[in-house]
């Protein structure tokens, strides 16, 4: 019997990325092989797409993808199309009624069942759509396929129990569930004996770990727990909740030495009316104080953030406060979205939705003064020393530059000519100091020779091969950025 490939597009924030490892860990158990071609089908047996929910035309994006498979199946006998993640646990039965040539429908709570949907559809000839309102298990106790062995993610918990008007994850991915802090600690030294050196702690709302169980300072400790593991060099974490972020969080950051000095805090709006309307509970005073906060502790710190613009009823008043607390925040880079209605939100009814072409101007001013703030920022590197731990896919030009890139540790991107000596050529995983000689607003470049190149653990993984990892089983019950 030939044996079937697979092959898995991914949309979306790192969770579903996350779960798109998962995917591929259960459709190679099930003994499938990742399809080797080139392309939206890439020549697959099996396609799976793993959707996002969250940004505007998200369904006209799935369902453009969904008509050229049609013609895709139509010359490729047996193949098989199955739509997963946040759209999927959204639109159910309409995927199948719009698409009838997609096999398999899975929401987010039934991840592990796909092997099981696809076999069905197969023998029955006939879509299968399993859609469950709860979650019948934790992600990371399925098996993985990761796309890098020296950087892994590690989910903390999944769901959220906010209710931003903007925000549709809460209903796609229900309310919070979190893992036993033993179960975590016991899949991120699994990660650092196979050779991961990094790790990111995911969440829908990540610092609010541990309500689930009763400990409100569950996440710091978490942090602190990661510092005593030997051989994990660098931790960080995504993505916090302004309202839940606390001073024994920050001590944490600061004392643990493997902990990153970058924070991702989502400010959304500047605007105590339209944060109050977003029903973000923390106003704009809160927010800098809390990265006031994070910089006395950490005076290195990087932090980035997500901003919307032109959510209902925004005045220029409004944006303008937006502009006021971004200029006073010095953010190393910001994730900007213009406003989107999505059905099913609160925000979607609400009156005064601004005219697109006032979004549009407010976009791009706050985009100009975002770059300008952060070239400000990234030129204080020019003849700096930084430590860089490289990695496959940060450079789209390396090859025609002849450099290599990584993330420094408050995880700005780094690209470092190399020469041809392969002595002095860093792998992906190693980690050397490169010398900063030229700053842009999204990157630093150094163009003179690295120092102190130390062949890591996470290097030698790679070198090994297993940079095509196989997927990982479980054992005990325990497991193994401009977002759309």
């Amino acid at each position: 019997m030939t044996t079937r490939s697979y092959h898995v597009i991914t949309y979306g924030c790192q969770m579903n990325v996350h779960d798109s490892e998962r995917i591929s860990g259960l459709l190679e158990e099930a003994g499938m092989v990742r399809a080797a071609g080139e392309g939206p089908s890439a020549g697959a047996d099996v396609v799976v797409f793993n959707t996002c929910a969250v940004r505007e035309n998200a369904d006209n994006r799935l369902y453009g993808n969904l008509g050229h498979m049609a013609r895709v199946k139509e010359s490729h006998p047996g193949m098989q199309i199955a739509v997963g993640g946040c759209m999927a646990q959204k639109d159910r039965d309409l995927i199948v009624k719009k698409a009838p040539w997609v096999d398999v429908v899975f929401g987010t709570h039934n991840v592990g069942a796909l092997p099981v949907l696809l076999e069905r559809a197969r023998v029955e000839d006939a879509a299968q759509v399993e859609i469950k309102e709860a979650l019948e298990t934790f992600p990371s106790n399925l098996p993985s396929r990761r796309e890098s062995p020296y950087s892994g993610w590690v989910s903390i918990s999944v769901g959220c129990n906010n209710t931003c008007t903007f925000c549709i994850v809460p209903a796609l991915r229900g309310k919070e569930t979190d893992r036993r802090p033993g179960d975590i600690l016991a899949e991120i030294r699994m990660l650092v004996d196979q050779g991961v050196q990094e790790i990111t702690l995911l969440g829908q709302n990540v610092n609010a770990y541990g309500v689930e169980f009763g400990d409100r300072q569950a996440f710091a400790k978490l942090l602190r727990a990661c510092g005593q593991i030997d051989g994990l060099e660098r931790v960080r974490f995504t993505s916090p909740h302004p309202k839940d972020f606390t001073d024994d969080v920050i001590a944490a950051m600061a004392e643990t030495p493997n902990v990153m000095p970058n924070l991702h805090m989502p400010l959304q709006s500047g605007s105590d009316a339209i944060l109050k309307s977003m029903r973000r509970s923390y106003r704009s005073e809160k927010f800098l104080g809390i990265l006031s906060r994070v910089r006395d502790a950490m005076p290195e710190a990087a932090i980035t953030t997500d901003i919307i613009v032109g959510f209902p009823g925004e005045t220029e008043a409004d944006f303008q406060e937006t502009m006021r607390v971004v200029e006073a925040s010095r953010f190393s880079a910001a994730f900007t979205f213009q406003y989107s209605i999505r059905p099913g939100t609160p925000a979607a009814t609400m009156p005064g939705q601004v005219p697109k072409p006032v979004v549009q101007d407010r976009y791009e001013r706050l985009v100009r003064l975002v770059d300008d703030i952060a070239w400000q920022e990234n030129r204080r590197f020019e003849g700096q020393e930084v430590e860089v731990m490289f990695a496959v896919g940060e450079g789209r030009k390396d090859q025609s530059t002849n450099r290599m890139s990584g993330r420094a540790r408050d995880n700005r991107l780094v690209h470092v000519a190399v020469g041809d000596d392969p002595a002095e050529l860093p792998r992906p995983g190693d980690v050397a100091t490169a010398t900063i000689t030229y700053a842009a607003p999204h990157h630093l470049n150094s163009d003179r020779p690295l120092r102190n190149l130390r062949r890591t653990r996470g290097g030698d993984a790679w070198e090994l091969g297993t940079s095509e990892p196989k997927p990982v089983g479980v054992g005990l019950g325990m497991p193994t950025m401009r977002v759309g």
